[in-house]
């Protein structure tokens, strides 16, 4: 018998060892290698080989080609039927691209493909393959809600060879399989959802998907911590990579785009989980906006700039003595290492002491603010809230703040204020160098340039 070939491979980049050791040398992480068995040495076909055996449809010889030869118009792309997904991938589907959308336990992941796939269906040839769901499963979620059923083949399989065979026949445009954790290849000998088997089987499913110019959409779990499950070569193989963000406790879902090779990926789409399944949600700002009647210390207006689109986002800060000698700096939406380097400038260029006092911030609606737009709002936030001073309703703040307490500019700031506006603002505190050159109606616009400026604007 041949012998069988063992690697080692790490969960973080997917580099790959001969022995085991503690730490992987490609990025530095411990604990991470996890043994994989990659069968027989010399009996074991590659995947590849295993198409041109069973040649698919759609299969072209190499050649070499120039650049400006290349005929990109051949390969249009086409709504998936919600402008908000369109939107994250970047202006709709590519035939024979590989789309990952990860997120957690009752996010809405299956809901999402289910809804697309039953109306697009009405236009093409689609095949949803269910591996953790029986169909009748499937089927009672579509009577639920309320989708067209008819011309949306149905498959509840986890070989990928049986998939790839049968849709094969099919020909599908678009192809979901859910999920990928748990299918598995006959030429792997290991669990499903193990290194191997999900680097294979994607592997496998990819190739298939690249020479039928299927779209191809692959669901992911992921751990405990809020990164994709497996390994990580994973998000390496395919296109693009989307999060759908939100739990059960809340009924908004957030669409991020991690990696896209057809488009931006900071783009953002927002649905609303209702009793008909995901709805698009077509101005966020509104559900954003949903301020109480009173007006509270530490809570102030804020305007991010996700991907194409201005986004208003209420930002709130609680101050509040420390009963401990170790005070807390706590934040949500937001990176906790800036929180506590603006307290420091702050502290430094505004004259205001909280290293004895609990600082908490969140931004409301479950926004992850990455941008650095929000800090100058944020160091009004908190100290309105350390002065328990209300600030103005149609207050809207923007713009970086450096180390040396200076007001930095930011992108797109002419658009940033005329959505302000349309949203009944009337005030705005932004860097001098994003005033605007001609005055925008109704609207107040102070300039600043240092922060001590900011604070005496307030």
């Amino acid at each position: 018998m041949a012998k069988t070939k063992t690697a080692y491979v790490c969960n973080d980049c997917g580099s790959e060892f001969s022995k085991w050791q503690g730490q992987c040398s490609a990025c530095k992480a411990w604990n991470t290698l996890t043994r994989i068995s990659v069968g027989p040495a010399n009996q074991s076909p590659s995947v590849q080989a295993d198409f041109r055996r069973q040649g698919y449809a759609g299969q072209t010889a190499a050649s070499v080609q120039d650049l400006s030869e290349i005929d990109v118009a051949s390969v249009p792309r086409f709504s998936s039927t919600l402008s908000e997904l369109d939107r994250v991938l970047g202006g709709g589907l590519v035939p024979g691209s590989v789309i990952l959308i990860g997120g957690n336990p009752g996010a809405g992941k299956s809901t999402l493909l289910l809804q697309i796939m039953c109306h697009l269906a009405q236009q093409m040839s689609a095949m949803y393959v269910t591996g953790e769901e029986s169909l009748q499963q499937v089927g009672m979620r579509a009577k639920r809600l309320g989708l067209p059923e008819k011309n949306l083949k149905m498959l509840a399989e986890t070989q990928v060879e049986t998939i790839c065979q049968l849709a094969t026949d099919i020909q599908p445009r678009l192809l979901v399989v859910d999920s990928i954790q748990v299918m598995h290849s006959a030429e792997v000998a290991s669990a499903p959802g193990s290194v191997s088997q999900v680097r294979e089987c994607a592997a496998y499913l990819i190739q298939y998907a690249k020479q039928t110019n299927t779209v191809l959409f692959l669901v992911g779990h992921v751990t405990k911590d809020g990164t994709l499950a497996g390994p990580k070569v994973l998000e390496h193989m395919i296109d693009c990579f989307v999060m759908l963000e939100g739990g059960s406790d809340t009924r908004y879902r957030i669409l991020r785009g991690q990696k896209n090779r057809f488009g931006a990926v900071n783009e953002l789409g927002v649905f609303a989980m209702t009793e008909k399944g995901l709805k698009e949600v077509k101005n966020p700002s509104a559900i954003f906006l949903a301020r109480t009647e009173e007006d509270s210390p530490g809570s102030l207006v804020m305007v991010l700039w996700e991907g194409t689109r201005p986004l208003l986002v209420e930002i709130q800060a609680l101050v509040d003595g420390s009963q401990s000698g170790n005070p807390r700096r706590l934040a949500v939406g937001l990176d906790q290492n800036r929180l506590g380097m603006l307290l420091a400038v702050l502290h430094r260029h505004g004259g205001l002491f909280m290293a004895d006092q609990d600082v908490f911030v969140n931004v409301v609606g479950g926004v992850k603010v990455t941008e650095t737009s929000a800090d100058l709002a944020l160091l009004l936030a908190i100290v309105s809230s350390f002065r328990d001073n209300a600030l103005p309703r149609d207050l809207v703040v923007f713009g970086e703040v450096g180390l040396a307490g200076e007001i930095r500019p930011v992108p797109s700031g002419q658009e940033r204020l005329q959505e302000a506006a349309k949203h009944g603002f009337r005030r705005a505190i932004v860097p001098k160098a994003n005033r605007p050159k001609s005055p925008i109606p109704g609207m107040e616009v102070v300039g600043v340039t240092k922060l001590s400026e900011a604070l005496a604007a307030l």
